[in-house]
């Protein structure tokens, strides 16, 4: 038997998994199986949480990369500061529930036409090179408008402990620390509307002290970075970092440690900072506790000394639970018989899908109540890079609905 992650604390304490009011068999038959199910009122919740933990300066940025369902963004977008995209399809979704002015678009290997785009809607662009600076600059010189830009800095520094680190070393990720000043001189130089820096230094970290060492890191580097250009920003983002307890042994965030450090922080920025606003930048610390993947167990079956449950989902929508989006060592997320959700552990089974590859396997060997066809299977925090970042199309066996509740 292999240990699997805490049920998030919105759902564990339930007899039978109940989702914005409704079992999780309820939504089964309303909407068929496989099924997503996002509860907004669990992010409206994280959100009040980390806002009160938050200095009043430091506003909350949605990465939507983490979950971009358009019913899914209208929901949340009225409940954070800004929205953070990554192409020209997520800035699409993004401007038709925010104000471009409080959407950034990061990421590597924009298109001249995302960029035409995002200049001409009025969003920033976090510039990853000078190269990208130069073809936004000419780009706003053709269309007649002040492109808005920010520098993401590659920082001299990673977030110990996190997932995907993304800093502190060679990276198609930001501008290296060390030439962003004569890149923020070139941009205020050319006529920009320079907006500021975008430093993030890595994601899915539990570590808190590792969070609260880096935005002090963040902030400082900030400062430094603005006195050499000799310009002020008008806003630097932190970036985020902020994980989920998705394995056993895992230890949430203590957000109000966070925010009572980052506060202490700004407190004591230097003067080139003091009339910066400032951003956290999240996604699945936002997104990733409200949702649940449910599906349906086809068959039951038994080899050599395995018991499987083999499902109508798997890993083509919820590639990450299969351990098969970046984790090195495959751990079970957590997971229960939805309707037996208070009933005790009584055999040893793997989850599978329905999919021709011995990688379709949500659970490895977890101790759960006993489970028969048609009894519903829920997997847990699948709010963030689930469906969108999964292969819906392998094999043909299509994507699974998704519905947004809650609101």
């Amino acid at each position: 038997m292999k240990p699997m992650g805490p049920i998030p604390p919105y759902f564990a304490d339930q007899r039978e998994l109940t989702i914005a009011g409704k079992t999780a068999s309820a939504w089964v038959a309303e909407a068929g199986s496989p099924l997503f199910v996002y509860d907004v009122a669990v992010v409206r919740e994280r959100l009040a949480r980390l806002r009160a933990a938050l200095p009043p300066a430091c506003e909350i940025h949605f990465a939507i990369k983490a979950n971009p369902l358009p019913e899914f963004l209208a929901a949340v977008a009225p409940l954070v500061g800004g929205l953070d995209v990554a192409s020209g399809g997520e800035l699409a979704k993004a401007l038709a529930v925010k104000d471009a002015a409080h959407i950034s678009f990061a990421g590597p290997g924009k298109r001249d036409g995302e960029l035409e785009a995002a200049i001409a809607a009025g969003a920033t662009l976090n510039l990853e090179s000078e190269g990208e600076a130069e073809r936004a600059l000419a780009i706003g010189a053709r269309l007649g408008i002040a492109p808005r830009l920010a520098v993401r800095v590659n920082p001299d520094f990673e977030l110990r402990g996190s997932g995907m680190k993304m800093g502190g070393r060679a990276s198609p990720f930001g501008v290296d620390a060390a030439r962003v000043p004569a890149l923020v001189k070139r941009l205020v130089e050319a006529g920009a509307d320079w907006r500021g820096f975008h430093i993030f230094a890595g994601s899915q970290s539990l570590d808190t002290a590792a969070i609260v060492e880096t935005q002090a890191a963040t902030v400082a580097l900030a400062a430094r970075l603005a006195d050499e250009a000799g310009a002020q920003p008008p806003l630097v983002n932190l970036g985020g970092g902020f994980g989920i307890p998705y394995f056993a042994g895992d230890v949430p965030v203590d957000v109000e440690a966070v925010g009572a450090a980052l506060g202490d922080a700004l407190a004591a920025r230097p003067s080139v900072l003091v009339n910066s606003a400032f951003a956290i930048e999240l996604g699945r610390w936002i997104a990733g506790e409200c949702g649940v993947y449910l599906m349906t167990v086809i068959d039951r079956k038994t080899s050599g000394d395995e018991t499987f449950l083999v499902c109508d989902g798997g890993l083509h929508h919820q590639l990450a639970a299969s351990g098969n989006f970046g984790t090195v060592v495959r751990r079970n997320y957590p997971v229960a018989v939805a309707g037996k959700l208070s009933s005790e552990p009584s055999e040893t089974v793997s989850i599978v899908g329905p999919l021709c590859t011995p990688l379709d396997r949500l659970a490895d060997r977890v101790a759960l109540p006993e489970a028969a066809p048609g009894d519903v299977v829920a997997v847990f925090l699948a709010g963030a890079y689930g469906a969108s970042a999964s292969p819906a199309a392998f094999l043909g066996h299509g994507p699974a609905a998704e519905i947004v509740a809650g609101g």
